[in-house]
């Protein structure tokens, strides 16, 4: 298939989708972009693979890059891109080359705008690759005024940037992995790490700013706070202080585990699984990342969205692809029963940020 070649840096596409919200999650259908560019060359790759070739890619292509995802029917990864001199790069590396309308730097442009404008408690955004939008998101709570405001924003940044209701409400998820409990409230532990020798884990960020002490499901103390981000950030890095076991793995609640072995970005379209102590285990799709949520509690940035559902207690539970840690549960809006919108703090930032590893 031929490259259509576009005048100046880039053209107006036709035939442009409109996503729509159904219930509390999302269904993405594509816009502003042509149909991923045909390319025998193509390789096969699991999610992992992908984000390390996207990676390399966008690091590559600077400007010339407009976002990826990773196609899970295909097994490929899809990098958008504004030209077709760029296209040819992407597949000469093995990926799909899509060209769109808007560049990454347009959509940040777009984000920092919402930031200034529409920062309002119950919104989101994040950037969706797959439509070449910021996608910005109303939870219930959100006023008629609140909706005026942010319809003004949403149509002065034009193509790109879509608004959408969501039935439930952004939450943190106080109340993947074990159950860990302190004075008023229960969490998740997310991932068992170590720092200079000594054992720690992490665990949501809402979670140790609200509690500086913790037990496990027997009541035994276990823990006290080292670190805690929240808001801006939504991580908590607590030091062991009894002697238990701690693996590096994940409950998987049908007595078995996951072993852990290594931390992850995260990628668009990548299939995930979350454990958490309300609800278990369960499984979706990455449908965002770089997303900002606007808590009553303070906004937080540079989260993971998603279409995994979570429920309070969940939070600050394990996020994984197989033996790779990905994220720790924050918050969002839904339930198990209904379905829903979960977001993640990135677990390479918690692991820069307090100097700890995965082990």
């Amino acid at each position: 298939m031929k490259h259509r070649r576009i005048p100046g840096r880039r053209a107006a596409v036709a035939g442009a989708g409109i996503a729509a919200l159904v219930a509390a999650g999302v269904t993405f259908q594509s816009a502003n972009a042509s149909e991923p560019v045909k390319s025998p060359a193509a390789r096969t790759l699991s999610a992992p693979e992908a984000g390390s070739l996207a990676s390399t890619l966008l690091e590559n292509l600077g400007g010339d890059a407009a976002g990826t995802y990773y196609d899970a029917k295909s097994k490929a990864l899809v990098v958008n891109v504004v030209d077709e001199a760029a296209a040819r790069t992407v597949e000469e590396a093995g990926a799909k080359a899509r060209v769109v309308e808007n560049t990454l730097a347009e959509l940040d442009g777009a984000r920092a705008t919402l930031k200034k404008d529409a920062t309002i408690p119950g919104t989101s955004w994040a950037t969706d690759p797959v439509t070449d939008k910021v996608v910005v998101t109303a939870d219930r709570t959100v006023t008629k005024s609140g909706w005026a405001t942010l319809s003004k924003v949403v149509e002065g940044l034009g193509g790109k940037a879509e608004l959408r209701r969501s039935k439930g409400e952004f939450k943190p998820f106080v109340a993947g992995g074990d159950a860990i409990t302190g004075s008023g409230g229960r969490c998740s532990l997310g991932f068992n790490v170590v720092k200079g020798g000594q054992p720690y884990f992490l665990t949501a960020g809402h979670c140790t700013q609200a509690i500086s002490s913790w037990s496990d499901s027997s009541g035994t103390v276990i823990g006290s706070n080292e670190w805690s981000s929240f808001p801006g950030n939504d991580f908590g890095l607590v030091k062991y202080t009894a002697n238990v076991d701690h693996p590096s793995a994940v409950d998987l609640y049908d007595g078995s585990t996951q072993t852990i072995t290594k931390a992850g970005e995260a990628t668009v379209g990548e299939k995930v699984t979350r454990s958490g102590s309300t609800t278990h285990v369960h499984t979706g799709t990455v449908t965002g990342l770089n997303a900002t949520v606007n808590y009553s509690e303070g906004t937080v940035g540079g989260l993971i969205q998603t279409d995994v559902c979570a429920e309070p207690g969940d939070s600050g539970g394990s996020l994984f692809d197989g033996d790779t840690a990905i994220g720790l549960t924050s918050g969002g809006s839904g339930d198990c029963t209904s379905g829903g919108e979960t977001f993640f703090q990135p677990v390479t930032e918690a692991l820069s940020a307090t100097g700890a590893r995965i082990g």
